[in-house]
């Protein structure tokens, strides 16, 4: 039986025997994979690491001779559970990524969009680290670490995009916070595992 840190052994209590069974498959980033990782987003939270480093990554991920597909993570909007992307996903999201920030992707919609006072619109989305896309596959939601706030915000605070109406929320002061906010809900997320019985 796997070893887990704290957040993905007390994660295993809430999720069905499929989910528990891919958990136990996955494997670890390895420390070229952390560099890499470190190398274009210094700042990254070593909490984050410490994730990574337990699971690198559970959606539709390959770890040894098995794909994972778990849903790990959650966020303010309790309908959608969130997966936790691997390094490689990150990385390839940040390359493939231009440099339009929020107020040139939305330019003369800006006014009809919710986006938090504390996030700076100016900033490219490819400098926020992106580590979660939603069940659907991100096109609904994603989840990000912000390293450039606005006035008010603080370096590391937790973004939640959500799709349709199109808004940029802060929903965690810190990447620890924000872990500690789904344990302390009891991994509520996983309430979507059971609608699916």
């Amino acid at each position: 039986m796997r070893q887990f840190n704290r957040y993905f052994s007390e994660l295993m209590h809430y999720l069905p025997e499929n989910e528990q069974l891919q958990l136990q498959h996955t494997t670890g980033a390895n420390e070229k994979q952390i560099s890499t990782l470190l190398e274009v987003f210094p700042q990254c939270p070593q909490a984050l690491i410490s994730l990574l480093k337990d699971v690198n990554g559970t959606y539709y991920c390959k770890h040894g001779e098995h794909t994972i597909c778990v849903l790990v993570l959650g966020s303010d909007l309790y309908e959608y559970p969130y997966y936790l992307k691997s390094i490689e996903q990150i990385m390839n999201d940040y390359q493939v990524d231009n440099q339009d920030s929020i107020l040139d992707r939305y330019s003369e919609f800006i006014d009809q969009i919710e986006v938090d006072e504390r996030i700076n619109i100016h900033v490219p989305l490819r400098e926020r680290l992106c580590f979660s896309d939603c069940m659907n596959n991100g096109g609904t939601s994603s989840l990000y670490i912000d390293f450039t706030p606005n006035e008010g915000g603080k370096v590391g605070q937790i973004i939640r995009y959500v799709h349709d109406p199109d808004s940029y929320e802060v929903i965690a002061p810190s990447f620890d916070v924000y872990l500690q906010q789904l344990m302390d809900g009891a991994y509520e997320f996983t309430a979507f595992y059971e609608d699916e019985l």
